[in-house]
């Protein structure tokens, strides 16, 4: 039996491909397996190669997996963008309608099965996906009524022939690939899971659902891959709670409504990528200068431009740091798996309206769109706090004066007033100001008020700025990353502590302000600092040099192809650096 399976389906964008895998998934799933999923698309609507590949094992997994034990082709392309993949114990089924043929390269045997004809037969071309499902079943030795739930789950609503159907097609696959592998049935089964219910969720559900859980009751966001299915989501179940959607003519009006919204008292937020956060700039600048509470997801993907934007890519970091003009406090927060999306989203509309800033939480591509399993979040940690509310009476001011609303308090942070509190009256301008919000471009103003400003950064609270794992007080290696590289950097470091290297991992969660009380000693502890992350200029490694030196440790390995890192090349280019 196998510990781990990673199978992989591919063919055209609109074909369907990925409902196969998302089936597929979801039984697994259901068995108790744990799951990670990637799909690879390209940026159109329909056509262009697209697959997606699921790594399947009765352990936690968190990265993808290195080889593919199981093809599903759709069409010729599938074949041959992907066998390289394949290893001589992997399987390659392809749908006959289009003649597959193998590279002459490849080990793996193929085997041409009549998804279309067998579909076609049953009603529909359309079940040619349900086909391949029951032909991969048998690979697995699984019994079909395991896909049953999936399939009520998905075609219910449509009537109960088109259940009955769509399981006969999974049968008819199953049958014809039994017929075709003789002897071979189930060699591909996998070890017995535990059978527990658990979410299968991307990282945009779960950052969506964080929203909802910190009491988020608008969002104002313009679609833009991959940060669309935030949005999509909490159009879906927002309403529910009484909130609202706006989906604004572009990132401009989405950012300045969200700040407009937290301003009125309701806990508000939008989504972007990289031209969408950049478009958002000034108004960044305006939440920190008007003191406005104010949550901004980024989903990293390919630059700049429209670069690459169905691919993987950890190239914001420098523009989420300074990419506003003038100075104003703000946080930057990099969840590294789902569970941290959920809760650092939490986290974020905490700060946001105690510390009265912008809140930025950066994900990549690989995180808000990568499915994996995950056990149910445990509510009962969830706290809200939204910091210096007025909410009682407030005495008439002498003179008639404006409420002192920018306040220079002792952390910084000033007491906040929502439109109509009586006495509460005050000015909001992103002109420099005074304590009351009416302009004040003096010198001394100027200085208490940008130091008053930055003194809330002092009074920061977050909950585990650095993800941690160094069993080793002095280490041949301390392996960096941040987001979604954590996954193939645990595989890594399994595998290297194996091999005897003492190897200790951080992966740095708070971004900004930098954690360097956290991160020094583990560098000062380690031979060689190795950096991982998905840009060109290694913007990570760069950031950490600024802020905790021992530059003659660094080194980076950086990867901008638009595809994630595997645990092997990883390993492979870790070991070429401690040589």
């Amino acid at each position: 039996m196998l510990h781990q399976l990673s199978w992989k389906v591919g063919g055209q964008q609109g074909e369907g491909i990925e409902s196969t895998g998302e089936i597929f998934s979801m039984a697994m799933n259901r068995l108790g397996y744990h799951l990670y999923g990637y799909r690879h698309f390209s940026s159109r609507i329909k056509g262009g190669h697209t697959n997606n590949k699921i790594t399947v094992r009765p352990t936690q997994v968190r990265a993808i997996a290195d080889d593919l034990d199981i093809l599903v082709a759709f069409d010729q392309e599938t074949i041959d963008v992907n066998y390289k993949e394949l290893t001589e114990n992997s399987i390659i089924l392809a749908d006959a309608k289009f003649d597959p043929v193998k590279p002459e390269d490849s080990k793996a045997p193929l085997f041409s099965v009549p998804f279309t004809e067998i579909a076609a037969e049953l009603g529909t071309s359309l079940m040619k996906n349900m086909v391949a499902i029951g032909a991969t079943s048998a690979l697995l030795n699984l019994d079909n009524k395991v896909f049953q739930s999936v399939v009520d789950e998905i075609f219910g609503r449509k009537g109960e022939e088109v259940v009955k159907k769509n399981m006969e097609a999974i049968q008819r696959g199953y049958d014809v690939m039994s017929e075709l592998l003789g002897e071979r049935v189930g060699e591909w089964e996998l070890e017995p899971a535990d059978g527990k219910r658990r979410m299968f969720m991307i990282g945009n559900d779960a950052v969506a659902l964080g929203a909802l859980a910190a009491g988020s009751r608008f969002m104002a966001a313009y679609p833009i891959t991959p940060a669309s299915e935030i949005m999509e989501y909490m159009i879906k179940k927002l309403p529910k709670f009484g909130g609202a959607v706006i989906q604004t003519e572009d990132e401009i009006a989405a950012a300045t409504m969200a700040i407009g919204a937290n301003f009125g008292g309701v806990r508000s937020f939008t989504a972007s990528a990289g031209p969408g956060l950049s478009l958002m700039m000034e108004s960044i600048g305006l939440s920190g200068m008007t003191e406005q509470p104010l949550v901004i997801v980024d989903t990293q993907r390919g630059g700049p431009s429209t670069g690459l934007p169905t691919k993987q890519e950890q190239s914001d970091l420098m523009a989420m740091f300074y990419g506003t003009h003038g100075e104003i406090p703000k946080v930057v927060i990099a969840p590294s798996t789902v569970e941290e999306a959920f809760f650092d989203t939490i986290q974020a509309f905490n700060i946001a309206e105690e510390l009265q800033l912008p809140v930025i939480v950066m994900t990549d591509l690989q995180l808000s769109l990568g499915k994996t399993t995950v056990d149910a979040f445990d509510y009962s940690k969830i706290e809200i706090r939204r910091g210096k509310i007025v909410d009682g009476e407030i005495p008439e001011p002498e003179n008639k004066d404006y409420f002192k609303r920018y306040e220079n308090t002792d952390d910084g942070v000033s007491p906040r007033v929502f439109p109509g509190t009586p006495n509460g009256i005050h000015h909001v301008t992103g002109v420099e100001h005074d304590e009351t919000g009416k302009p004040n471009e003096a010198p001394g103003n100027r200085n208490t008020q940008m130091d008053k400003r930055f003194r809330k950064l002092d009074y920061l609270t977050f909950d585990t700025p650095v993800y941690v794992n160094a069993p080793h007080e002095e280490a041949d290696v301390l392996l960096v990353g941040f987001n979604s590289t954590r996954g193939a950097i645990e595989e890594v470091q399994e595998r290297l502590s194996a091999e005897g290297v003492k190897v200790n991992h951080a992966h740095i969660r708070l971004l900004f302000p930098f954690p360097a009380a956290e991160v020094a000693p583990l560098v000062a502890g380690a031979k060689k600092v190795v950096v991982v992350e998905n840009n060109k200029t290694g913007q990570l490694a760069n950031i950490l040099k600024m802020n905790v030196g021992g530059h003659d440790k660094f080194a980076c390995i950086t990867k901008y192809d638009g595809t994630p890192f595997l645990p092997r090349e990883l390993e492979t280019k870790v070991k070429e650096l401690l040589d």
